[in-house]
């Protein structure tokens, strides 16, 4: 694992696939924060609401960990969506045959920073 500096939001075993998560996340990537959530607000994605909720959760860190960081001077540094588990389930199909299904699983981390320069 990479060391990151910044504010970290985890949220585990969502069931999603990475794959359908990814294109939104590439959306808000180096963006403010407050830019990134208006902008998963108004997606239609179900991804979209899931990141929205880790966004939050880092600014909170942010915000939390140090008083006199402003919520405007933050901003996307990094977002990571990785595959997790798989529940493996069977489908039933015609003649006595079965297929399997797999839901698939991801992880969302999020780090915002503060920018420099402000």
């Amino acid at each position: 694992m990479t060391e990151t500096k910044g504010y970290v939001a985890t949220t585990k075993f969502l069931i999603a696939s990475p794959t359908k998560v990814r294109p939104v996340a590439n959306v808000i990537k180096r963006k403010t924060c407050s830019e990134a959530m208006a902008i998963l607000e108004v997606m239609p994605q179900k991804g979209a609401k899931l990141i929205n909720g880790t966004l939050k959760s880092a600014v909170a860190n942010a915000l939390y960990a140090n008083k006199n960081l402003d919520e405007d001077m933050l901003y996307v540094k990094e977002i990571r969506i990785d595959e997790g588990p798989r529940l493996k389930r069977i489908w039933f199909r015609a003649r006595g045959r079965a297929d399997q299904l797999l839901k698939r699983m991801c992880h969302i981390t999020v780090v915002v920073d503060e920018k420099a320069g402000k």
